[in-house]
């Protein structure tokens, strides 16, 4: 019985928030404006190590992804619910028999890009957006710099769930 989630969708849609960062933070985009709302300058920027902060990106990202497959890919949890019974690694146990059987018929429900970014851009919303906004709240930041980030990890959010969810 093979696991829901394929694990290289997970690799690959962890790479997607540094590739929509490099456009959305463009200067020409929401660069400018995220500078301003966050109080960085250019000299502040130029001082920063930008290969651990892209490396700690990526693993950050990878586990974002780890955790967002489970919300994209409804499967999962059906895999959750079978993880303790008995014999689950042998496929001729019962439980092995019933996920197998459930899989066979439901393996591929919503499993689609559009699903997968339906649920990412609902992670963004109403789990991503409300943590940064109170922060946000608590640093004295404005309006710009919740939008400014929320925008970025709820498109991100959503072409990863998107990416997660329909690669089967």
């Amino acid at each position: 019985m093979n696991y829901p989630v394929n694990f290289l969708a997970i690799i690959l849609s962890a790479l997607i928030p540094l590739l929509i960062r490099f456009i959305w933070f463009n200067p020409k985009v929401f660069g400018k404006a995220w500078m301003r709302a966050s109080d960085l300058t250019d000299e502040k920027a130029k001082g920063a190590n930008m290969m651990l902060i892209i490396g700690f990106s990526l693993f950050f990202n990878f586990l974002i992804a780890f955790v967002l497959a489970t919300m994209v890919v409804h499967q999962t949890g059906v895999f959750a619910l079978f993880a303790g019974e008995p014999n689950m690694g042998n496929p001729d146990s019962p439980a092995a028999q019933e996920l197998a059987n459930f899989m066979k018929v439901h393996g591929d429900k919503f499993r689609s890009f559009g699903h997968g970014a339906l649920h990412g851009t609902i992670t963004g919303l109403l789990f991503v957006m409300p943590i940064i906004a109170t922060q946000a709240l608590y640093e004295r930041r404005g309006f710009n710099y919740i939008a400014i980030n929320s925008g970025y990890w709820i498109v991100s959010l959503a072409l990863m769930g998107g990416l997660i969810c329909a690669w089967r």
